[in-house]
């Protein structure tokens, strides 16, 4: 690959859900021989501008965004869930940058814990695996 360097940014709103989720990526990423660097945003709304600033410096061949969003009692997180996809999407497509979107959207704490941990349904996992995917497709065009 031309540019080994893949950013993983984390909402480590939920640290112990996003601790697992960054450990599955991380995992893969290192079998897979790349330089890994993190970036911490205060949630997953603010993931699609990290997602951007990132884009815009040219540096990382692809991006990792982990999260977890919680449903509660009210339509926040209806917003966070679609918003904060839309705009990954959204620089995804801008950049022609492959995204792994590792925020997982969950009713309740136990599932949070059953997508990050190390059991092979790791979603952190998931989503290094899927933007790898892309970036060999993009490279092979």
């Amino acid at each position: 690959m031309k540019n080994n360097n893949i950013v993983i940014i984390t909402a480590p709103f939920y640290q112990h859900i996003i601790d697992g989720l960054y450990q599955g990526a991380e995992k893969y990423l290192t079998e897979q021989g790349f330089q890994i660097t993190r970036i911490d945003v205060p949630g997953a709304l603010e993931i699609p501008l990290a997602c951007q600033l990132l884009a815009q410096t040219e540096k990382y061949s692809a991006i990792i965004t982990l999260g977890a969003v919680i449903r509660g009692e009210t339509a926040h997180f209806d917003h966070v869930c679609e918003q904060s996809a839309r705009g990954i999407m959204d620089v995804s497509l801008k950049y022609n940058l492959p995204i792994g979107n590792g925020i997982i959207t969950v009713e309740n704490e136990a599932q949070a814990i059953a997508r990050s941990s190390d059991d092979g349904k790791n979603k952190g996992y998931e989503a290094a695996v899927a933007a790898i995917e892309l970036l060999k497709l993009k490279n092979s065009l």
